[in-house]
């Protein structure tokens, strides 16, 4: 089983690397998305969020402080789908659809970095290595 949780755990990092990653290279074009979605300080947003998702990436796929990479990943994915996939105004049927799908697919996978944060600070599962569940604020 510990085969399974290290590709799993990296199959799922990859997703956030890449994805933080394209938030820097593509700093412009994702600002311009912010600023339609009416994000305030836009490109501070994209940067920030950018950052999240790079170093949850990392800190999950290299197996310390998974339980703050995943923090940061439901933290950034819940408010990315609450900001940009706000399915409920749109009106054009297709558009909300898309919206709704992307939307699912964010609570989905934060959900996921929730469980897994969840497992790694209670220490429920400690095959990833060192993490930040023994200070205070993350004992649940």
């Amino acid at each position: 089983m510990d085969v399974v949780l290290i590709v799993g755990r990296i199959l799922f990092a990859l997703l956030f690397i890449t994805s933080g990653f394209a938030h820097f290279a593509k700093l412009e074009a994702m600002t311009g998305y912010a600023k339609y979605k009416k994000l305030p300080a836009a490109k501070f947003g994209v940067l920030i969020s950018g950052l999240f998702f790079l170093l949850g990436g990392i800190y999950i796929a290299a197996g310390f402080w998974v339980d703050l990479g995943a923090l940061m990943l439901a933290v950034t994915l819940i408010l990315a789908a609450i900001i940009f996939h706000n399915f409920w105004k749109e009106t054009d049927a297709t558009a909300k659809q898309n919206e709704m799908i992307a939307f699912n697919k964010d609570l989905a996978l934060a959900g996921a970095a929730l469980i897994l944060f969840a497992l790694v600070a209670t220490g429920a599962l400690t095959d990833f290595g060192p993490s930040v569940g023994t200070l205070a604020f993350f004992n649940l």
